[in-house]
């Protein structure tokens, strides 16, 4: 027997669009349910963003103490990797992070949260154990999950995703990682740090094929020189049990057919959360891949209900399910006609160093047809990276040369994924690049040298 309870208002997911939503729509007067079936603030506080990135933390202080004798000291001792201690601090910040999520949902006045699996039962109606709730309007913000592909042998193994790897508090033998791009380079990094052997097995070319070939050859580089072991153009991939062991059997032009390990970790893609929130009964509509499907401000084929976050396809990072949330107040509240076409693609890959990207890669902007002009310089000529130690990387900016606005940037060194906003923030303005290239900036830093590499601008052929 299900009790009926009417709101204004229902958000399904408590990840980073939805919480300052609720928070929004509750000032303005609505009585709203939230909707949360595990964990508080979604991926990006539990197992995306912050735990990650806490550990890359942990990882390059330790991989900086290991360089202790570049920098004139010496530890005495060879550094040793306390996994147990490392996975608390990255579960303190985390944990930290959910509670205060959690805390101010439960304690915000005209917010009612409902703890459980949502699932439409017509197109205002959403049911929540033996609880169904009621609303003109409703936010959907499930989020996604790591993609489990249909791959040869897997159900023959145990395999870990970047959820699962939360959890783990021991230093693998040998983790093969299969996957060369964001989620997969991090992991292959932080834990060949943490002193695992590891083995990244990617498909394509080249590593994140998504970047321009400088991108990837230099990522490249840097991994391979720390220890960590490539494998591409692995078609045919397949996995299996030998003893105690993994085993991936990779068809690839260079290499052993077989590779064999102690821990498989899976970073194939995401996947949304929707095929268990009966969508089909409120009639929303979704794409090939599960993603619904929604307009320039974010309103599905129903009226009344909103997609935002992961669950649209429209961004798959934190930075943009925020955004999709000012969208949807803004447009909804504020009579603030904003729109998702307006936001400008920027992103951070957090292997060390980091990479800062923003609008077009140098292929893109090549294949828009427009006159591109393009400078680089690499961190070698950068004093604050000399400074520091740190010389991997470059900057990369691309400019229309007939309009003289920033197409794109790409910044892989020092600080790139902080240097890259002086850029972003120039090309939301859509002001020329001299203005940002007659700046005076601060001096050493590595975003003194933007205003020099634009002074050097030349055709890209």
């Amino acid at each position: 027997m299900c009790f009926m309870k009417n709101f204004d208002a229902i958000v399904i997911g408590t990840g980073q669009a939805g919480p300052s939503l609720v928070g929004r729509l509750t000032a303005a007067g609505m009585a709203v349910a939230v909707i949360e079936r595990k964990l508080f603030g979604g991926t990006c506080v539990n197992t995306g963003c912050i735990p990650t990135k806490t550990l890359v933390a942990s990882a390059r202080a330790i991989h900086m103490a290991r360089r202790g004798a570049e920098y004139g000291f010496e530890t005495g001792s060879e550094v040793t990797v306390d996994m147990r201690r490392v996975k608390a601090r990255k579960d303190e910040v985390s944990g930290a992070s959910n509670s205060g999520v959690e805390y101010w949902l439960k304690n915000m006045e005209s917010a009612t949260v409902f703890e459980g699996h949502g699932r439409f039962s017509g197109p205002h109606n959403v049911t929540v154990g033996d609880e169904e709730l009621t609303a003109e309007k409703i936010f959907i913000n499930v989020g996604g999950r790591a993609f489990v592909p249909d791959m040869p042998g897997l159900d023959e193994v145990e395999y870990l995703t970047n959820s699962s790897m939360m959890e783990v508090d021991f230093v693998p033998e040998h983790l093969i990682i299969i996957g060369g791009s964001y989620i997969g380079l991090e992991f292959a990094q932080m834990y060949r740090r943490f002193g695992s052997e590891v083995t990244v097995v990617e498909k394509s070319s080249r590593l994140i094929n998504r970047e321009d070939g400088d991108v990837s050859d230099t990522i490249r580089e840097v991994l391979e020189r720390e220890g960590v072991k490539i494998r591409l153009n692995a078609e045919c991939i397949t996995t299996g049990k030998r003893g105690d062991k993994v085993a991936v059997g990779v068809d690839c032009t260079k290499g052993d057919p077989e590779i064999e390990g102690s821990h498989l970790f899976l970073a194939v893609g995401r996947t949304p959360n929707t095929h268990d929130l009966g969508l089909e009964k409120a009639g929303i509509k979704t794409d090939n891949r599960g993603y619904i499907e929604v307009d320039d401000q974010l309103r599905t084929n129903v009226e009344g209900i909103w997609a935002l976050g992961d669950v649209n396809g429209k961004g798959a990072f934190t930075h943009t399910a925020y955004n999709d949330f000012e969208i949807v107040a803004a447009n909804l509240l504020d009579k603030d006609p904003r729109r998702v076409s307006d936001r400008i693609l920027c992103y951070g890959l957090f292997v060390d160093p980091p990479l800062g990207r923003a609008g077009m890669t140098e292929k893109q902007a090549l294949e828009s047809g427009r006159n591109v002009l393009i400078g680089k310089r690499p961190m070698t000529k950068v004093g604050r990276a000399k400074e520091k130690g740190d010389t991997d990387g470059f900057i990369k900016i691309l400019v229309d040369a007939d309009s003289k606005e920033i197409l794109g940037a790409a910044i892989l060194g020092l600080n790139g994924d902080e240097v890259i906003h002086s850029i972003l923030d120039v090309m939301y303005a859509k002001a020329p690049y001299t203005t940002i290239s007659r700046a005076v900036h601060i001096h050493p830093t590595v975003t003194e040298l933007v205003p020099t590499t634009l002074q050097g601008l030349k055709h890209l052929e």
